[in-house]
């Protein structure tokens, strides 16, 4: 699928400019790059999080194709409804449209933790529809607590930074290759800078026979303490450290780096990154210099196991 700049400046966007999350939050980016991939009709489920409070203040929406909002939890299992619901009204013969595309969409507290028992089942019934996380990183909407998302370092209201503690000690969950391992057709990693690579992506994920799963990295300004402006800079960088690296998934075992991280002659220490937002500033105080060391060691390492899934010596 061939994207130009200018195309996507001329297509119809499928949400209002009165939407109303926060400047510099990377959500409303995605959504909008998530659109230009799309076919044809199309039904969107979204979770509770800051994407659906934000966009849909009753009586009021944003959204300009059918859209429903349902619980934090259970996002999958709705999407699965929709879609056997639209196979058995086919059928019937009740329905007009011969093919419809339908999008579950949930942040990273509803996906990775939350949600994910609701999104292993549908993955496991092998229903057909795409899911995509929008992850910032955190439950930001509710008050910025740590999720599985959390990276380690990071500071949280339910990981809290000082001269105990570092922030979140844990690994994040490396999401994409947990929902891989359900053996679906189709994974992918993506970020709202690199929009050539989302879009291509994202049709793809539309265009499989079966599930779909789409891991889009989504920074937020309020969160992450970082300049309403650097967002696109901050979801770059987390490219190009390696803290999110994008690749994609076939069938669960086909590993395939894509262009913007296998064109990479080397990764951008992980301090480039975490200079840029408030939520690592305690990091670079002497007492933690050792535990970000263990970050960058970790990052790395992971990055290196990575290219070898993906044949790169």
């Amino acid at each position: 699928m061939s994207v130009k700049l200018k195309d996507m400046i001329q297509s119809p966007q499928i949400m209002s400019s009165g939407h109303r999350m926060c400047a510099g939050c990377a959500a409303p980016p995605i959504i909008k790059i998530m659109g230009f991939a799309l076919r044809g009709p199309t039904i969107i489920c979204n979770a509770t999080g800051c994407l659906e409070v934000a966009t849909t203040i009753y009586p009021q929406t944003a959204w300009r194709i059918p859209w429903i909002h349902v619980a934090f939890e259970n996002v999958a299992a709705v999407a699965s409804g929709i879609v056997e619901g639209i196979n058995a009204m086919k059928e019937k013969g009740r329905y007009k449209h011969e093919h419809v595309d339908v999008i579950a969409i949930g942040g990273d507290g509803g996906t990775f933790d939350i949600g994910f028992g609701s999104l292993s089942g549908a993955l496991e019934r092998g229903h057909d529809f795409v899911y995509m996380v929008y992850d910032n990183g955190a439950y930001q909407n509710t008050g910025i607590q740590r999720s599985g998302a959390t990276l380690p370092g990071q500071e949280t209201t339910t990981s809290w930074a000082g001269k105990a503690e570092p922030g979140k000690r844990e690994r994040k969950k490396p999401i994409a290759e947990i929902v891989a391992a359900h053996r679906i057709p189709y994974v992918a990693t993506v970020d709202p800078f690199h929009y050539r690579d989302f879009i291509t992506k994202f049709r793809k994920a539309l265009e499989v026979e079966g599930p779909a799963f789409i891991h889009a990295f989504s920074p937020c300004p309020r969160g992450w303490r970082s300049e309403s402006s650097k967002s696109m800079e901050l979801a770059k960088l987390a490219v190009e450290t390696g803290i999110h690296p994008l690749y994609e998934i076939i069938n669960g075992d086909e590993y395939i780096m894509s262009a913007p991280s296998k064109n990479l002659t080397e990764l951008k220490p992980v301090d480039e990154y975490m200079k840029l937002q408030g939520q690592f500033k305690h990091l670079f105080s002497p007492q933690w210099e050792d535990f970000r060391k263990q970050v960058q060691e970790q990052v790395t390492a992971d990055w290196e196991r990575l290219k070898k899934k993906c044949g790169i010596a």
